[in-house]
């Protein structure tokens, strides 16, 4: 068993975060994860090594204090649409300018970090451009020793990509118009990406390396949606959209609270989220398969039976 760790992650009461804290709190490492309202994050102070602290990583002094006694530092910052000032120049680029920084003024070295499959400077949307800069920085800071992570799109418990495509066919009895519906993706559970960070901190040679994530299966956004559907036992009609009625719906979904879907997501769904090499095998991790884990999570509840007492 490796030696404990003292870790920062950055984006750590997120999605994926909060798989990766029970794993690294599992592994007795001590982790600090910044956040600009501990009081709801609560729940994650029943894990013992975790400490949660009240910071605006985009601070560069707390930025700097937060990782200065780091053993390693873990960035899981991103979004996928922009929001006021949260921008994806802001989120995804120059919190990462800073992050390299801090890691130099604190003589940290090691740096996992989370991009996407796609990620590229000459990317079709904003959102993976800005993912392959901060990738392209990470890259060429010489003090870093970082270890670079590419998922597909990622499903479990409390995902907002399954659990959002059964929500809208809830709500819409079925029906469903979908923009670039043969857009491929290889669905990736939470859990192995989680697996994937825990097991890079413990294997040297990981460093200086990308890893894209994917799992076992390669689908469609329509063929995920049917799937989430049959999963949750909710009825599915699909309305394909052609690519001109595809970007007219994210022009207009991108003004709506939440931005359920923008141009912008739109044009990264032009380019298949797929892998090119098998990152979780290189790092000894069987993926977990779309449908061995969606039905214990959207299954819909089973009927209880009444037995009518006797008269």
């Amino acid at each position: 068993m490796a030696a404990p760790m003292n870790i920062c992650i950055l984006g750590g009461t997120g999605f994926v975060g909060a798989a990766l804290l029970n794993r690294l709190a599992q592994a007795g490492h001590w982790v600090s994860v910044p956040t600009r309202d501990p009081e709801r994050h609560a729940g994650l102070r029943v894990l013992p090594t975790v400490r949660l602290i009240r910071a605006d990583i985009q601070d560069v002094r707390v930025l700097d204090r937060l990782v200065a006694d780091a053993d390693a530092v873990i960035n899981l910052v991103g979004i996928l649409n922009e929001h006021g000032h949260s921008t994806f120049q802001h989120v995804h680029v120059e919190l990462t300018t800073k992050l390299i920084a801090a890691l130099k003024a604190g003589r940290v070295r090691r740096l996992l970090h989370m991009s996407a499959l796609g990620a590229d400077l000459e990317g079709p949307s904003r959102y993976l451009r800005s993912k392959g800069e901060a990738e392209a920085q990470i890259r060429a800071a010489a003090h870093v020793e970082f270890t670079i992570f590419r998922p597909s799109v990622i499903f479990g418990p409390g995902d907002t990509l399954t659990n959002r495509f059964a929500g809208l066919l809830r709500l819409s009895q079925g029906w469903l118009p979908l923009a670039r519906a043969g857009a491929r993706f290889a669905p990736v559970y939470v859990g192995d990406v989680a697996e994937a960070f825990v097991r890079a901190l413990q294997q040297h040679e990981t460093i200086a390396q990308t890893y894209e994530l994917g799992g076992p299966q390669i689908l469609t956004l329509e063929q995920l949606v049917r799937t989430t559907a049959a999963a949750a036992g909710l009825p599915c009609r699909i309305v394909r959209l052609p690519d001109a009625l595809g970007r007219l719906q994210g022009a207009m979904l991108g003004r709506f609270p939440g931005k359920p879907f923008t141009l912008d997501n739109f044009r990264s769904l032009t380019r298949d989220s797929v892998c090119t090499e098998d990152g979780l095998q290189r790092l000894g991790i069987t993926p977990h398969g779309l449908w061995e884990i969606l039905p214990t999570y959207l299954a819909p509840p089973r009927p209880t039976l009444t037995v009518a007492a006797p008269r």
